[in-house]
């Protein structure tokens, strides 16, 4: 069955898998510069999934005033109460981008979850404001995230620990550090017990813009897709939890830079086949 991802709002969303370059080049970091599609945009940081935002901080408001941000403002939500604060809003409002973090999701939606802040993110996003994120500031865009399971053994039931996302996009399940951290077993189970996910997962330096029906890679690292919508068969229903799984006929991608893949189709798209619209062509116009 064909579901396509959905998001329902005018600002771009980037998902990016951690660790991302931020020396002079940058690639990834300027590239959501870009979409802004400002001069000198103002870039909102929020730190909040992390466990020491000093140095999140300030690593960020260097890498992009180097790249061309005119303004970099320190989000600095630590708890309920700063996430219903009017300073903060207020910083929310002026941003032209607002980054996420990386740390700790379950932090990061328990702080922000349902508060005048996310709720300023949404309003700003469908205004037109960029939102992206890395690492936990990825993960938790779709409405359900994965938030923990041992990689090394994660082909059992109820092995993944899956909550409640920000629900930025729709129908897919973002994981990040994927290969450098050997997940693909996490976005197996998720795959059998709720195929009707995309499994998105975001190597470290890749990155996907979420663009109506379809998914651009960028960045020099790996984006792996697990499409389950096809399996033939599964003991999951069968099983109590710790027992192990089998799935049969599950469908992966390794997509980089340039290649895309549409949901509505489930295929991937070349460069070639993107033809005209290439990916500069997309962060140019989008």
């Amino acid at each position: 069955m064909n579901m396509p991802v959905k998001v329902p709002a005018k600002g771009a969303l980037i998902a990016i898998g951690g660790a991302e370059d931020k020396t002079s080049n940058a690639g990834i970091l300027r590239r959501v510069l870009k979409l802004a599609e400002k001069d000198t945009p103002v870039v909102g940081v929020i730190t909040t999934a992390s466990s020491i935002p000093d140095e999140v901080f300030g690593g960020y408001k260097d890498v992009f005033s180097e790249i061309g941000a005119g303004e970099v403002l320190d989000i600095r939500i630590r708890d309920r109460k700063d996430s219903e604060a009017e300073k903060y809003v207020d910083m929310i409002n002026r941003s032209d981008i607002v980054f996420i973090s990386g740390g700790d999701q379950m932090r990061l939606t328990n702080i922000l979850g349902a508060s005048n802040a996310i709720a300023a993110i949404r309003q700003r996003h469908e205004e037109g404001m960029v939102v992206a994120g890395t690492s936990a500031g990825a993960a938790c865009q779709s409405h359900t995230m994965v938030y923990g399971g041992p990689a090394d053994d994660c082909l059992r039931k109820g092995a993944v620990k899956m909550a409640a996302g920000f629900g930025f996009v729709d129908d897919v399940i973002v994981d990040t550090h994927f290969l450098e951290r050997g997940r693909f077993s996490r976005l197996m189970e998720v795959g059998a017990t709720n195929p009707e996910y995309l499994g998105v997962g975001l190597g470290e330096d890749a990155a996907v813009m979420f663009d109506g029906p379809l998914l651009r890679v960028f960045g020099s690292g790996h984006v792996i897709l697990i499409d389950s919508t096809g399996i033939s068969g599964s003991n999951v229903f069968d099983l109590a939890d710790g027992e192990a799984i089998s799935v049969h006929n599950v469908t992966m991608h390794a997509l980089v830079e340039g290649y895309a893949y549409s949901i509505t189709d489930r295929r991937v798209l070349s460069p070639e086949e993107l033809g005209a619209e290439t990916l500069e062509h997309a962060f140019a116009y989008t």
